[in-house]
């Protein structure tokens, strides 16, 4: 096995934090308000960096009665925000999306220094919030109903949809801009307004954000409250689920989160768009394109430090090809280049921290324990000025079977093994998690390829071929099912999650006739 490590020196933390406040106040950030109320708030977020594992500066945060007054100032702007015509409210996120692109350096920064993120991988999400503007701007000419033909005669019947009110966004420290730009951009044009409570490790990241919609805001017009951000602990989140006044909550995280958000907002019948874990796999069939087929797991595997909810856990690969398969990724694993972010040669960055290594340590124990084998990796990777980081190699473990470990997600980069005979007997390997986000097959005959994606196929929300199960495109609804949560957001008709339906009838007659015949006189 081999090890590879990063000759490019690691910034120290006082790099960093100059880094960081430098790309802050780029976006608009006043620091020096910043640090004051730092200073004199009661409860503070650390602005954290996994490049270092190192603390860097602090930023106040809000307890439940700030998230309740971020509320009512949110539900007090929906009611001129949404009879603002469509256009106009796409006119604030059109603006939006040119500022973000103005921005694209500094907000990638902040994602590198908080995340961990390799530089293509940092932009590509800052890219990701300027495509979304783009599809939102669109869609805010394009917030169709339908007509129905009418039973009675001199009648019409039709459906309108109409915005909710307060959407809550919860977004989770791996995706800290993107998730929030698609929850955002389409809530906006729809006509809601946001209440934005950030992943706690991200609170830079967050206020980067803020500042520029807030920017965008001033130009375009918009009421000042269409958007308040609120940075606050995990313990302040209840404020913002269990409010009435919060008509949507939209939550990314872990299914044990969800577990809690779910019920608590449907017990006030609220609504919620849940986007939990995912326990992705890809079957890798005699047919595939082994070419292919590696280098699309190795980036779905690797990227991120497997730190994705789309990131690829499990590999079912028909038995006359595992071994080759398997030697091909190995060799790969061993050659990606793991350390600081920063450094242009580097393909994996580090875990989120210390904690996240143990829990990666822990799931190949109980792998190995469970029968599997270590192929390659799983071992902590030194980086020179970086003692408290937790950088890793990719792991390639061979499993025996589908065990409890296999079918839980570990979020670090563990890449488990399996193999299958009959294409049927991979279909229930990858449906038999509890998770249900993302899926692919690599294979170049179309009877398997349409089968994996039939009725009887996956049942995951995102089935791909000849592609690995990271990297989705705003333009398609993107979400999963069974524990993943159900919900949909981005592209396609996702929208809808964000709006409520009337069902019109409109009488133009002299008459009034009953439906189904009914004659009442």
């Amino acid at each position: 096995m081999g090890r590879v490590t990063s000759p490019y020196r690691t910034p120290t933390t006082a790099d960093l934090a100059a880094r960081a406040r430098a790309a802050l106040a780029s976006c608009g950030v006043d620091l020096l308000a910043l640090d004051a109320a730092a200073t004199q708030s009661r409860q503070t977020l650390t602005v954290r960096s996994p490049v270092t594992g190192t603390e860097l500066f602090s930023v106040p945060a809000a307890d439940a009665a700030g998230i309740d007054a971020a509320v009512a100032r949110a539900h007090a702007a929906f009611g001129t925000w949404r009879t603002t015509p469509a256009p106009v409210r796409g006119q604030l996120v059109k603006a939006l999306g040119r500022i973000l692109e103005a921005h694209r350096d500094e907000l990638a920064d902040l994602v590198q220094l908080e995340v961990g993120k390799i530089r293509a991988e940092a932009l590509g999400e800052v890219q990701e919030m300027v495509d979304v503007c783009d599809l939102a701007v669109g869609l805010s000419r394009q917030l169709e109903g339908r007509t129905m033909p009418s039973e009675r005669p001199g009648h019409r019947l039709m459906e309108t949809w109409h915005p909710r009110g307060v959407v809550g966004v919860i977004s989770a420290f791996n995706f800290p801009v993107a998730v929030w730009a698609w929850n955002t951009a389409i809530a906006l044009v729809c006509g809601d307004t946001v209440v934005w409570k950030p992943s706690e490790r991200t609170p830079a990241t967050a206020l980067a954000c803020a500042a520029l919609l807030d920017r965008a805001i001033a130009e375009s017009g918009a009421p000042a409250d269409v958007h308040v951000l609120t940075l606050a602990t995990r313990d302040a989140a209840p404020a913002l689920v269990d409010n009435r006044q919060v008509a949507v909550v939209s939550a990314t995280g872990s299914e044990r989160m969800g577990a809690e958000i779910g019920p608590r907002v449907a017990a006030r019948f609220g609504h919620s768009i849940l986007e939990l874990g995912g326990n992705n796999a890809a079957v890798v069939a005699p047919s595939a394109d082994l070419d292919l087929a590696v280098r699309g797991i190795v980036f779905a595997a690797a990227g991120t430090a497997g730190q994705r909810c789309t990131t690829l856990r499990r590999v079912i690969a028909h038995e006359s090809v595992v071994d080759e398969l398997v030697g091909r990724v190995a060799r790969a694993f061993d050659g990606l280049r793991v350390g600081d972010p920063f450094d242009d040669g580097v393909l994996v960055g580090p875990l989120l921290d210390l904690g996240a290594f143990e829990r990666m340590q822990e799931a190949v124990a109980d792998a190995v324990s469970d029968g599997g084998t270590v192929v390659t990796g799983g071992d902590r990777v030194p980086v020179e000025g970086a003692p408290d980081a937790a950088y890793v190699r990719p792991a390639l473990v061979r499993m025996p079977a589908q065990t409890d470990v296999v079918r839980r997600e570990t979020f670090a980069p563990i890449l488990y093994v399996m193999t299958y005979r009959e294409l049927d007997d991979a279909v229930a390997l990858n449906n038999d998690v509890p998770q249900g986000l993302s899926s692919s097959i690599f294979t170049l005959d179309q009877r398997e390829a349409e089968a994996f994606m039939s009725a009887a196929g996956s049942d995951c929300g995102i089935v791909n071929v000849n592609i690995g199960t990271s990297g989705a495109e705003i333009g398609g609804a993107f979400g999963g099912e069974k524990s993943t949560g159900g919900g949909r957001e981005s592209g396609s008709d996702a929208w809808r999650a964000y709006m409520r339906r009337a069902t019109n009838t409109v009488n133009y007659s002299h008459d009034l006739p009953l439906a189904q015949g009914v004659t009442f006189s």
